[in-house]
């Protein structure tokens, strides 16, 4: 049955990775629930404690956050694991207690996998969303690549099984929908965008932002294997020295050592900035001062950070991978290269580099254009169709 569309509900997002963690899955938890919020609903989400201690609870202004018991995971930074006993017999409880409309689950491994489990048990509406490729998890994993590729074989067969139990599944793009229903063997995945809130990296009416001396590279996100930094020092290398571009590298991660250390390899001292985890302002700021963005990561779903440099008005310089390629289009709003590919990232950032301020600016006004297509109101409005009851096939005519 269909809830009333005025009616405000109560929702539950059972998220694996949340806020103070840094990725794209955690960033977009908080933004929806954020969101949920502000149109009136009730917003509980589920998450792992992030330091040792028993089950907790947290009042946020976007949610009453339930952190759950946990233990550090041996080969990451900052992820932690809740052991899947304690995760079903935790959320069991909430559910009971809470009684909420629907169930949003984020991924299909330890919280989400209880979540929907015991959400299916209590027959509470439940709509799985997918941020992560079983692949994403082999940097972490110690062992030979014949293992790894069993475990991405499970992994993908795991998440057919539990999220063909959800009444709706989406993922960010219509390739990762693709990829889902061929390896997870899903009957049918909705490509809903993350979204963004593009006036938040728009330049303010009567905003002055300093321009550096020099022209200005732009990398964000988590310093990971899978994000490919060390292609970008190695490309900035191979940029003419006339050019005198310098690299900005805004955020922190497992791999911020070996960076630095290729950095004083290849004598890019003076040129190469770790700016680490910076505020939202300092980050506002960052994509305006840039004079192009770069992701050279492999394994994007979607890639908030490059829509937020769109939204900004920045020409954008993408690996030719997974989902980027939707977001860009050579010589109109930036360019691809071949990833993994220092020349050819080199020479991509060179076309930016050396067009005219007019060529840029255009290539800017293309980037923001299709930045607004993924209006964050619309994605809330198609997961609050889903939270109500409509089926996948109705939702799909809206997209």
């Amino acid at each position: 049955m269909t809830a009333p569309s005025d009616r405000k509900l109560k929702v539950l997002i059972a998220a694996d990775t949340y806020p103070p963690d840094v990725n794209g899955a955690s960033v977009f938890c908080y933004r929806l629930a954020r969101a949920l919020h502000e149109r009136g609903h009730e917003v509980h989400v589920i998450a792992a404690r992030n330091e040792a201690g028993p089950d907790s609870v947290q009042y946020t202004d976007e949610a009453t956050v339930h952190r759950l018991q946990s233990v550090a995971a041996p080969t990451h930074e900052y992820y932690r694991i809740v052991f899947p006993w304690h995760a079903r017999k935790s959320i069991g409880a909430l559910l009971d207690e809470l009684r909420p409309d629907v169930v949003h689950v984020q991924c299909h491994y330890m919280i989400g996998e209880a979540a929907i489990n015991e959400a299916d048990q209590r027959r509470i509406r439940t709509i799985a969303t997918n941020h992560f490729m079983p692949e994403n998890l082999e940097p972490f994993l110690p062992f030979p690549q014949w293992f790894r590729d069993i475990v991405s074989k499970n992994s993908w067969r795991d998440m057919g099984r539990l999220m063909s139990k959800t009444a709706a599944v989406t993922t960010p793009t219509a390739l990762a929908a693709k990829t889902m229903m061929e390896h997870a063997g899903l009957d049918d995945v909705l490509p809903i965008s993350n979204g963004i809130d593009s006036a938040a990296y728009e330049r303010a009416p009567g905003e002055v932002v300093e321009r550096a001396e020099y022209p200005v590279v732009l990398f964000v996100g988590r310093l990971a294997v899978e994000k490919n930094v060390d292609v970008l020092i190695r490309a900035l290398q191979l940029l003419d020295p006339a050019l005198n571009v310098h690299l900005e590298i805004v955020g922190d991660g497992e791999q911020r050592t070996p960076l630095r250390e290729l950095v004083d390899e290849l004598g890019l001292q003076d040129r190469v900035h770790f700016l680490g985890h910076v505020s939202e302002a300092d980050l506002h700021r960052a994509y305006l001062r840039a004079e192009v963005f770069c992701q050279p990561g492999t394994a994007e779903l979607q890639s908030l950070v490059s829509l937020e440099a769109m939204s900004a008005s920045r020409p954008v310089v993408l690996a030719d991978a997974l989902a980027l390629p939707h977001l860009v289009t050579d010589g109109d709003n930036g360019y691809l290269f071949t990833p993994n590919d220092p020349q050819d990232l080199a020479d991509k950032l060179t076309a930016v580099l050396t067009a005219s301020d007019e060529e840029r600016a255009r290539m800017g006004r293309a980037s923001h254009d299709r930045a607004v297509q993924h209006s964050q109101d619309k994605t809330i409005g198609l997961f609050e169709k889903l939270y109500r009851g409509a089926t996948p096939a109705e939702v799909r005519e809206l997209l």
